[in-house]
């Protein structure tokens, strides 16, 4: 004979099992009726804060010259032929030099980097043809639009350390080289 315990128990137990077969048998019908979608939802599109940005390239970058420079502009000069990845490769290397205080190895002044308020632009040309178009006299030398090939920033009034580097295609059309409200990381030697 069974104690009136194990009974509760074991009629308890089968009020469950049969609770939770009838959950599982309406939530059977409901999913035809709400619909279930085989395809995830799409990807959201990025925010302002979510830069989408290419990987570091692996070439090394271009020879240069400065061609001009003021107390916070820099215009840098590179072969007429530089690839894009030239161009990335050449502002990454101006992002690390600025953060590790070694400008003057590439012949650029790192006292008068230091010496930004607060901001200091370096713009990149293939060539000299049109490098002198924002500082000269008199009209453009390549029209009314900008030529650069690539720009790096490197400070702002906020932040003394915050930098920005794109590769330009056109005056529209530029791709951001890294997130510039994200700290700068020193890259690692393999």
């Amino acid at each position: 004979m069974r104690s009136p315990f194990v009974a509760t128990r074991y009629s308890t137990s089968r009020r469950r099992v049969t609770l939770a077969s009838s959950a599982f048998a309406a939530l059977a019908v409901m999913i035809p009726v709400l619909g279930c979608k085989s395809t995830p939802p799409p990807a959201p599109a990025p925010t302002a804060q979510q830069v989408l940005t290419p990987p570091r390239p692996n070439v090394p970058p271009p020879a240069f010259k400065v061609f001009h420079h003021d107390d916070s502009n820099f215009t840098l000069v590179t072969k007429d032929n530089a690839t894009d990845e030239e161009i990335e490769s050449l502002v990454w290397e101006l992002r690390d030099a600025a953060h590790a205080r070694t400008l003057d190895k590439l012949k650029i002044s790192q006292k008068l980097v230091d010496d930004r308020k607060p901001i200091v632009w370096f713009h990149i040309y293939r060539g000299t043809k049109c490098a002198s178009e924002k500082y000269a006299d008199g009209p453009p030398p390549c029209g009314g639009s900008y030529h650069g090939a690539g720009d790096y920033t490197y400070g702002s009034f906020a932040n003394r350390e915050r930098d920005d580097g794109a590769l330009l295609h056109d005056e529209d059309h530029e791709v951001q080289l890294w997130n510039p409200d994200t700290p700068y990381r020193a890259p690692s030697n393999p």
